[in-house]
């Protein structure tokens, strides 16, 4: 067994025990509501700070244009993604596949190094999440006053500032399926269309989707549904900065004034104030030990500090470390996992921009007619036929010149020359002829080569089946 995994902590009875606790509800049942309290501090300011900067490109970035068109669209419709000055094309569709490698070793690496940063900080639904929390507050109070109004009767007052809080709900829900569409179709024609009510479905589908998960389902999502917390024990080791309670200093738990000397009673810092939980938006407790439900945010951490400070005591009784400083041991911040991790980030990123480097403003595909791979002509010759797929992902027109290598004094019946429209995928239909006697083989490798006007070529092998 791996002596830096972290142990697996079973507190399912402990959750149990404190089901009837109002201020923890039982986190594992769908019925229970969590009513997360407002935390303030540097960990809270920092992710608000990357929450804005995070929604202000998601928001923007559609509108943004280059070259007289939309600077990022993923257009499924006329199968392309335009990023730029870049045009992919399922031709070009290895370096998608090298990018989301890349956003996949560099999530491993991140978590390797310092934990769950990604749920905390940079995940759609954290950010969500708390956008919605942050209007439920406004429109309703803090968490103690929402709570005993949900358990109260329904006064004028209270379903008047409810409906105003889903009215805003709503209303985030549909700018945010609008614009995440708006990366898949151009976000001028799908606003003009949505009102003309062409476009309108797809719009509200996810405008409901969004409100469903944002308003409803929350922490849910992040306890019963994400992948991403399940797989992090295996990732995880002793080495890894995530969010932890200190044992040796906080215990044993107990209630004091800021008067009475916590060690003649035997007690240690931590006063059981709860505040820790209640300002957990998945509902759990961090003193129970690492819990793949922790999404990293450092809330528990602000609101610990704040009692720490009016307690007097040091800060940072729950805090971002590792198990190995909670331990008194040395953090190995250079370990093999993170370095073979780092390694093949690297060899990613470089086959990402060696495909980049390599992309070619000519796309050729050769299809062989399968169902007659040869036959003679009226000439006597042996005729092979094929379909050549020429791409044009430049943003002009352009006429190319089609030829081969690989036989001599061939027939060539079709065209030679050929105007292709930007981003058109141009099919030509050809045959080519040759006499029996100038074939050597049954079977002779070709290439068909394609040129512009700039003497940019682009060629791709084919065969000549002359038969046996």
């Amino acid at each position: 067994m791996n002596q830096d995994r972290i142990p697996i902590k079973n507190i399912m009875l402990q959750s149990a025990k404190r089901k009837s606790n109002k201020e923890n509800p039982d986190r594992f049942n769908l019925g229970n509501h969590i009513y997360v309290r407002k935390s303030k501090g540097t960990f809270q300011r920092l992710r608000r700070y990357v929450a804005c900067f995070l929604l202000s490109l998601f928001f923007f970035l559609p509108w943004f244009s280059y070259n007289e068109r939309q600077a990022i669209l993923l257009d499924i419709g006329n199968q392309q993604v335009n990023f730029f000055c870049i045009t992919i094309y399922p031709q070009d569709l290895k370096i998608l596949f090298f990018f989301l490698l890349i956003i996949l070793f560099s999530l491993f690496f991140l978590t390797m190094f310092v934990g769950r940063i990604w749920c905390g900080y940079f995940c759609p639904q954290t950010i969500w999440s708390f956008i919605y929390i942050w209007f439920e507050e406004k429109f309703e109070g803090s968490a103690n006053k929402r709570r005993k109004q949900d358990s109260s009767v329904l006064t004028i007052n209270i379903i008047i500032r409810k409906i105003t809080k889903h009215v805003f709900w709503i209303l985030i829900a549909f700018l945010t399926g609008l614009t995440f569409l708006g990366y898949f179709l151009p976000i001028k024609d799908l606003i003009s269309n949505f009102f003309s009510f062409n476009s309108s479905f797809l719009v509200l589908l996810f405008s409901v989707l969004t409100y469903i998960n944002s308003a409803w389902m929350r922490s849910i999502i992040c306890i019963h549904v994400c992948p991403y917390a399940r797989f992090q024990s295996v990732i995880f080791d002793k080495n890894t900065l995530m969010v932890a309670y200190d044992v040796n200093r906080g215990e044993n738990r107990g209630k004091r004034s800021r008067q009475v000397d916590s060690e003649n009673l035997g007690l240690g810092d931590c006063i059981n104030c709860n505040l820790c939980v209640q300002v957990c938006p998945t509902g759990i407790d961090i003193r129970d030990g690492l819990q793949y439900e922790c999404i990293n945010c450092g809330a528990c951490i602000d609101a610990c500090n704040k009692t720490m400070s009016y307690m007097g005591y040091k800060p940072n009784l729950i805090s971002y470390i590792t198990k190995n400083r909670l331990l008194s041991l040395n953090t190995k911040i250079i370990k093999t996992k993170l370095f073979s991790c780092i390694i093949l980030l690297l060899f990613m990123v470089g086959l990402f921009l060696l495909e980049i480097i390599n992309l070619k403003p000519i796309g050729l595909t050769v299809l062989r007619d399968r169902n007659q791979l040869f036959k003679s002509n009226y000439l006597g010759e042996i005729e092979n036929t094929y379909i050549l797929k020429i791409i044009n992902k430049t943003k002009k027109s352009k006429k190319y010149y089609l030829d081969i290598k690989g036989l001599n004094n061939i027939s060539w019946y079709g065209k030679r020359l050929v105007q292709v429209r930007p981003g058109e995928v141009y099919n030509v239909p050809l045959s080519l002829g040759i006499y029996p006697d100038r074939l050597n083989l049954p079977v002779t490798k070709i290439q068909f080569i394609i040129s512009d006007d700039e003497d940019f070529n682009v060629s791709v092998e084919s065969r000549f089946i002359k038969g046996f």
